[in-house]
């Protein structure tokens, strides 16, 4: 619990760098206001994130963790593992908004793990009984995530507030969580079901043309 605790605040702070640097470097652009808000709709924006699938996965008899996204693997051979994960969740959003000076952000930062509770097990083949997630169950607890954001994102477009900008980095984040790399909710959606995966996917990559021509 406080790991997964540290994992979310670590996030917070990550994204809260990632949508406010265009802001707080000194340019014509410097805002500080901004860079409130942004931390403001950073906490928003991954509570909703991780409240979802929390919801989802209590649905379905289920837990739901997160930490940070992190590789630890390396060459072919199973047992192959670095000592110490690289926090990829921290690295590469930094590295990218410094280099682009904040203009390019790539958000992926959290991923999740899910378990079957007793209940499940006891509701399906009694008590002391071992029930696992499925990986249509895992997909449906990434989607929930996903699904969330992209209504979050809708949300703040249409508030009479200027939150439009907000709104784009809360559809990015959906987004690049959606690539099926590593343990990221894309991932585990894809191999869950190609269908529900392509259909979030299609329905972000809408949300994000509009983002982009509109916002």
């Amino acid at each position: 619990m406080a790991s997964e605790v540290s994992s979310i605040i670590t996030a917070i702070i990550v994204l809260t760098i990632v949508s406010g640097f265009y802001f707080a470097y000194p340019s014509e652009h410097q805002d500080f206001n901004l860079v409130a808000l942004s931390f403001l709709f950073s906490i928003i924006i991954i509570f909703i994130h991780v409240f979802s699938k929390k919801l989802m996965a209590f649905m379905l008899d289920s837990d739901v963790t997160h930490e940070i996204w992190s590789w630890s693997r390396y060459g072919l051979v199973p047992h192959h593992y670095l000592k110490t994960p690289i926090p990829l969740g921290i690295i590469f959003p930094l590295i990218i908004s410094l280099f682009t000076l904040g203009l390019f952000k790539f958000p992926t930062i959290l991923t999740y793990e899910a378990r079957a509770l007793k209940a499940k097990a006891a509701k399906r083949f009694g008590f002391y009984s071992f029930s696992a997630v499925t990986e249509w169950e895992n997909g449906l607890i990434g989607a929930a995530g996903i699904v969330s954001l992209l209504i979050l994102s809708m949300v703040l477009y249409f508030l009479p507030s200027n939150f439009e900008y907000f709104a784009k980095i809360t559809i990015f984040y959906a987004l690049f969580n959606l690539v099926p790399i590593s343990k990221l909710d894309g991932t585990q959606i894809f191999f869950g079901s190609r269908i529900l995966w392509i259909s979030i996917s299609i329905i972000a990559l809408v949300f994000t043309f509009f983002a982009l021509t509109q916002l």
